[in-house]
Parts: structure tokens; C-alpha cells; sequence
């Protein structure tokens, strides 16, 4: 049995044993002992340390917006508002009202419960292209609700939020390793959660609603009770990533509240592969890597790069490279035609 588990989950182990080891062969490669890069020494190991942590948390954002729009069909154009929310939250938490940590990660998950029960009370309403730009709507208000003057105090209006003051323990600037391990963690333990999720009942009748949701209503499912259950997990997941990135970043933008930055989560699904989970992660590594190496080469040109790029990978693998990889094929045309169906049935 042992031996069978090993053999089924073989790719999956391999790749916690290479997270777990990155920071120390890194610093190998640069003659650091792993016992300096323990100590938060090596600078090319703690650099790399720092791009690692934003991948896990644009893999966890990216993970819960393919949790609604790939596994259940939700198509949304504010999604970044969930991340945003966490990220706002939990830096006038700290900064504002002297929260610790724990107060601050309960105060978020609130917040998210708050925000999905926001968006819920709209889906039996809307649907589609409709839902989509609700969310939108919704999104808009709060990047103008960060953007405000009057809220500038706490939220810092339009140049961001900065001066929290995170807890030594797991400052980035301090305890850097100890963050990415806590990053990593986190990510894991959410892409299990998903796994069980999508492999559960509960899972399949989002996929049935995805697939199609008058069918799923004349088998007698309650499709908003569904919808919601991923919508919830969602926005919880997308708040903890937003958490995450304030306790990392020194300033927390009001771009992560705009349109731009569900694009983000969206390109990387699509990267990934839209509706494989797994995906997330790996979009994440290519979205990021892309991003770093073409700003640091080329410079304000990367913008233009960088999308055509992503209009070349969509159009050339339509699957993402986990689809792709799955089907051992490209199958251009087929793929092609699947992703505008997804659009489609997402639009209504």
C-alpha cells in the first residue's frame, strides 16, 4: 500500500521535497552552507526566498478565482476584490488598531465570510455576463473606497497603505525563511482542501453547474447552495492570500483592489490551465518568472511583451500547460473551441 501511495502521488511528493530543499540548493549554488541560509544569510537564497513567497500567494489568489470560474463557472470580473479585502483588512488591523496576528487572521476571515455573503446575495438574481459585471460593480466601489481621501488615514489612499508593522517572528526582513515555509504551508494545505472539495459530491455538482445548470436544477439541486459553498471558499481563500501579502509586501497598492489584478488571477489560470487546480501554481511560477526576468532586461517595453505573450499562449495552448501536459496532445482547434465555450456558458 505503501509503495502504491508513493507511486500515485510520485510527482506530487517530488515537488514538497524540491519546495522544501529551494532555498538551501540555491544557496549551495552561491557557497552558502545551508546552515547561513537557515540563519537568514545568502542573499541570492533570500531574494529567491522572496519571488517564492509571491508565487505561493498569486497561486492561492489564482487557485480560488479557478475554484469559481473553472470548476464551477462563475465568471467574474471582481474578483480581485476577495484579495483585496484580506490585504486592506488585515493592514489597518495592524497598523491601525495595534491587532495582533491572530486577532488580524480572525478579523479576515470574517471579512471574507462578510464579502461572499455579499456576492451571494446576488447569484440567484444575476448570472453570466450580468454576474460578471456585478462583481465588477462591486470591485470598482471598493478600489474608489481606497482611493478616497477621506479614508486615506487608513488606507492611504492612492499611494497605498504602508508603515505596518509586522511581528519579528515572521518579518520578512527578519525571518524571511520562516515566511516562505509558512507561505508554502499554507498553499499546500489549501490545494489539498481543494482537491478534497472538487473530488467530494459537493465538488461534482459544481462541475454539473458549470457544465450545465438547468440540467442540474431538473435533477433537483439547489444550485445557489452550491455556487455560494464555492463562492465561500473561495473569497476565504482569496482574503488569506491578501493577508499573506500584506504581512510580505512594505505597502499594500489599491491595484490589488482593480480590474487589472483579477486579469492576473485569470491569466494564470489560463496559463495553468483552466480547471486543473494544479495549474494555479504552476501559471503562477510562469507569470511571475515572466514578469521579474522581462522588467529586469527589458524594462517599461515588458508590459507589451508580456501581453503578447499570453495572447500567443492562449491561442497556442488553449489547455494551459497542466491541460495540455494531461492530454499529451496540443489539439489546437479542439482546445481553441472549448475555451470560447467556457466563455460562453460562463456569459450565459
Amino acid at each position: 500500500m505503501t509503495k502504491s501511495f508513493f507511486r500515485q502521488h510520485q510527482a506530487s511528493l517530488l515537488t514538497l521535497l524540491a519546495l522544501v530543499l529551494f532555498p538551501f540548493l540555491v544557496g549551495l549554488f552561491e557557497g552558502a552552507s545551508p546552515a547561513v541560509v537557515w540563519a537568514n544569510g545568502s542573499g541570492t537564497s533570500k531574494f529567491m526566498q522572496g519571488l517564492a513567497i509571491e508565487v505561493f500567494i498569486l497561486a492561492m489568489f489564482a487557485l480560488s478565482y479557478d475554484l469559481i470560474f473553472g470548476i464551477t463557472g462563475l465568471l467574474s470580473f471582481g474578483h480581485s476584490m476577495f484579495f483585496a479585502v484580506g490585504a486592506y483588512a488585515s493592514g489597518i488591523a495592524i497598523k491601525s488598531f495595534g491587532l495582533n496576528l491572530g486577532q488580524t487572521f480572525l478579523l479576515v476571515l470574517a471579512a471574507a465570510f462578510i464579502q461572499a455573503v455579499l456576492v451571494g446575495i446576488v447569484l440567484p438574481r444575476v448570472k453570466g455576463i450580468t454576474f460578471a459585471l456585478v462583481t465588477l460593480g462591486m470591485a470598482s466601489v471598493l478600489h474608489l473606497i481606497v482611493m478616497s481621501t477621506e479614508l486615506g488615514p487608513y488606507t492611504g489612499a492612492d499611494v497605498g497603505l504602508q508603515g505596518v508593522i509586522i511581528p519579528d517572528f515572521i518579518n520578512p526582513a527578519v525571518e524571511r525563511l520562516r515566511l516562505y515555509f509558512v507561505a508554502m504551508t499554507v498553499f499546500i494545505l489549501f490545494y489539498l482542501l481543494y482537491k478534497r472539495f472538487v473530488d467530494s459530491p459537493t465538488g461534482r455538482v459544481c462541475v454539473a453547474i458549470r457544465e450545465n445548470e438547468d440540467r442540474a436544477k431538473m435533477l433537483g439541486y439547489n444550485v445557489f447552495t452550491f455556487k455560494f459553498a464555492a463562492l465561500l471558499l473561495s473569497s476565504i481563500t482569496a482574503a488569506l492570500a491578501g493577508f499573506l501579502h500584506t504581512i510580505y509586501q512594505p505597502i499594500v497598492s489599491p491595484n490589488t483592489a482593480s480590474l487589472a489584478f483579477t486579469v492576473t488571477a485569470l491569466l494564470i489560470v489560463l496559463i495553468g490551465g483552466v480547471g486543473t487546480l494544479s495549474g494555479a501554481f504552476l501559471g503562477a511560477i510562469v507569470f511571475r518568472a515572466l514578469d521579474f526576468g522581462l522588467r529586469r532586461y527589458i524594462g517599461e517595453s515588458a508590459s507589451f511583451i508580456n501581453g503578447a505573450v499570453y495572447v500567443l499562449f492562449v491561442l497556442f495552448i488553449p489547455y494551459g500547460i497542466i491541460g495540455t501536459w494531461r492530454l499529451k496532445s496540443l489539439e489546437l482547434k479542439k482546445g481553441w473551441e472549448d475555451l470560447l465555450k467556457r466563455f460562453q456558458r460562463s456569459m450565459g
